[in-house]
């Protein structure tokens, strides 16, 4: 039997295998498709102080490999969440992360202290950076200080957990990824939305209401990848892998590439059902490569570099020769 288990600073997780915020509802509204006892973890979808209604409609835009999408952080509030929400994830047997936004560090702040003596939530997911509201800009996803600043906040107003929700459009997330480090986040979520666009030529109409908005899904998968790898070789808290992972070959690849979990968003809108079918996936491919223990392989990516060095291909002079082979095969 495969061991699947895996720690998240001080929780440990059943499977390696979260639902993503704002893809998977609210609380247990998708327990029918996949019970939470099949996973390793559900994320909220973000609460914030005050109740929000949103961005104007269009909100979502499907295009080619994809989703756009500009929501808003549409949800009805902290009050609300503890009244009606909470009680029901009390009887969730899983770890339950809530998902918090703010538009200020005070806000953060608040939204840890409120909710910190709530015994049904496990850990915090700070979310430092969505695309979709202060008019696109992404202050506390791209700037260190205050990415740290933020952090530190809600790590001095809490004793949970704290996962802090980077975003994928900067220039150097290594740098963001040691400033929550710093600031006292216990593990990382790589990443959120990549910001896109979408609009009709004909009618000079965009996708979205907003015009640019966050992308999702599988184009954005190789782009994840990076990113989660950048931050698992910066820093030495944990990190959970997210964008475009749809297979259990994608959350095996996330896991090789440093992650120790991962997160399923879009993928779950065509099929509810897969988060729990992907940790069967999963167990079977692991079974059946003679792994026992999921976490033998996170991490252990190979750097081509190094590859081409052992082999002798790295010298220039070996690679010209290389490139000489090849030319004369080609031939």
């Amino acid at each position: 039997m495969v061991d699947l288990s895996v720690e998240l600073g001080p929780l440990v997780l059943r499977n390696p295998v979260l639902s993503a915020s704002g893809t998977y509802g609210h609380g247990l509204e998708m327990c029918h498709f996949t019970p939470p006892e099949e996973i390793g973890g559900l994320v909220s979808k973000t609460v914030t102080l005050l109740p929000r209604a949103g961005n104007e409609a269009p909100r979502i835009a499907e295009t080619e490999v994809g989703l756009l999408n500009s929501i808003g952080l549409e949800n009805k509030g902290i009050d609300h969440y503890v009244a009606d929400v909470l009680p029901d994830m009390a009887r969730a047997d899983t770890i339950v992360v809530t998902n918090i936004g703010g538009e200020s560090p005070d806000d953060f702040r608040e939204m840890a202290a409120r909710l910190d003596g709530e015994a049904a939530i496990d850990a915090f997911e700070v979310n430092l950076s969505c695309p979709n509201v202060q008019g696109g800009r992404l202050p506390f996803a791209t700037d260190p200080k205050t990415a740290r600043e933020v952090i530190a906040g809600v790590r001095a107003a809490t004793s949970k957990p704290i996962f802090a929700k980077l975003s994928p459009n900067v220039a150097r997330i290594s740098d963001l990824a040691l400033a929550v480090e710093d600031g006292g986040a216990d593990a990382i979520t790589a990443v959120n939305t990549v910001l896109g666009m979408a609009l009709d030529w004909r009618s000079a109409r965009p996708g979205i209401a907003t015009v640019q908005g966050g992308y999702s899904g599988p184009a954005i998968k190789p782009i994840a990848l990076r990113c989660a790898w950048d931050c698992a070789r910066s820093v030495s808290i944990p990190v959970i892998g997210c964008g475009g992972i749809a297979t259990a070959d994608d959350v095996l690849e996330f896991l090789v590439a440093g992650c120790t979990a991962i997160q399923l968003g879009t993928a779950c809108f065509a099929d509810p059902a897969l988060p729990g079918r992907l940790v069967r996936e999963l167990a079977a491919l692991l079974a059946e490569a003679g792994i026992a223990d999921v976490k033998t392989i996170i991490g252990t990516v190979r750097d081509g570099r190094e590859i081409l060095a052992s082999s002798g291909a790295g010298s220039p002079a070996r690679a010209r020769e290389t490139s000489n082979e090849e030319g004369l095969g080609a031939r």
